[in-house]
């Protein structure tokens, strides 16, 4: 059975599936659980697979728990010292693009699911070719289909790459939402040499970039980290070195926890830049959300605990993931994965040891849940 996972996750590494292609790993893993049944859900060129399985006797599911993930992968890059999409195997370290995000803890719960022989539920997963990209038309899409044929998830895992530094070490019960922001103050353009008739936008901003870059807009709480103000780009000018700029654009973003939202962004920007004459939008990408299933997370850390002998730590750090949006259906989510120190990186890789023992964390994990759901 080990050796049929590294082969098949080989099998998988091998396809260039860059977002939104899947290069029909779907197919092999619809071979590797041959008695799921599945439901294919495509649009706008993304693909999504659901495949599931009621183990329960005289099909009346105790609980439904959802495996789930993404097999799209970022562009690799150049600089490699083994082939991006080769697979390759050195000295029990696999070197290819995606092995940690997260085409590696696909192959783990995969294989996780099929040591299963008795379960009192639906065990199911679901997978999209587009979360590295918009995740429109991903996994939020197949969430909305099951919600309409009523079969969604009692539970989930998403398989992110959470470890920090050893595996089992982190487990994300919670993500900060995201804002993005643009910002424009308006001055008034003309020639350089007669800067009293100019309002130059550059000098109305300078004595206020301390209140906006990298300021925190609340203090956090038990959960979460304070919400920061990050300023990611500002641009003025035609490129010209005698005229001076119209306006200033300023783009930014916030990774939000619950206390700070778009209205409070904007309250204090208007507090910040009264009484200049300036415009501000605001996008809110995700919300901020915290999982507090006693079952689900004691779960997981007794399965780290028992396979791995680590505690894990919970965590709502890092970026977005898909996890938000079984949250936003009202399914309790959490997140665990392989290291996460080369994702997105040349020579990104993973210790075979590591997919092995996520196998084994997932397949304990699913034994527990089981019992601890009445």
């Amino acid at each position: 059975m080990q050796n049929d996972m590294i082969d098949f996750l080989i099998r998988i590494l091998q396809k260039e599936s860059i977002t939104p292609n899947e290069c029909g790993i779907f197919d092999l893993i619809k071979a590797e659980l041959s008695d799921f049944k599945v439901i294919a859900l495509d649009k706008n060129g993304v693909k999504n697979i659901f495949l599931y399985k009621d183990f329960s006797p005289h099909k009346n599911p105790k609980f439904h728990l959802c495996f789930a993930g993404h097999i799209d992968v970022v562009p690799s890059g150049e600089g490699w010292s083994y082939p991006p999409f080769g697979g390759v195997i050195d000295d029990g370290v696999i070197y290819s693009r995606g092995v940690c995000d997260m085409k590696g803890g696909i192959a783990s719960f995969v294989y996780a699911i099929k040591e299963v022989k008795s379960f009192s539920g639906i065990l199911s997963i679901l997978l999209t070719s587009d979360e590295e990209g918009d995740g429109i038309y991903g996994t939020k899409i197949m969430l909305e289909h099951l919600k309409n044929i009523d079969f969604l998830p009692d539970f989930a895992l998403v398989a992110e790459p959470t470890s920090s530094k050893i595996l089992g070490d982190v487990v994300k019960v919670g993500r900060r939402g995201s804002i993005n922001g643009k910002l424009k103050i308006i001055g008034k353009q003309g020639h350089v040499a007669y800067p009293n008739k100019c309002i130059n936008p550059v000098d109305l901003i300078a004595p206020l970039l301390p209140k906006l870059s990298n300021i925190a807009l609340d203090s956090g709480d038990d959960n979460f980290l304070e919400s920061r103000l990050i300023i990611t780009n500002i641009k003025s000018g035609m490129g010209v070195v005698n005229v001076v700029p119209n306006d200033l654009e300023i783009m930014f973003n916030v990774r939000n926890n619950p206390l700070t939202t778009q209205e409070s962004i904007k309250q204090y920007l208007d507090s910040v830049f009264y009484p200049l004459a300036y415009s501000l939008e605001l996008k809110q990408s995700s919300y901020p959300f915290i999982t507090e299933s006693k079952i689900l997370i004691e779960s997981i850390k007794s399965a780290i605990r028992n396979i791995a002998n680590i505690d894990c730590i919970l965590d709502t750090s890092g970026g977005t993931s898909d996890a938000r949006y079984f949250s936003s259906f009202g399914i309790d989510v959490i997140e665990l994965g392989l290291l996460n120190d080369s994702i997105h990186a040349i020579d990104e890789n993973s210790r075979i040891d590591d997919i092995i023992k996520l196998r084994d964390i997932f397949g304990d994990f699913i034994k527990r849940l089981e019992s601890s759901v009445e």
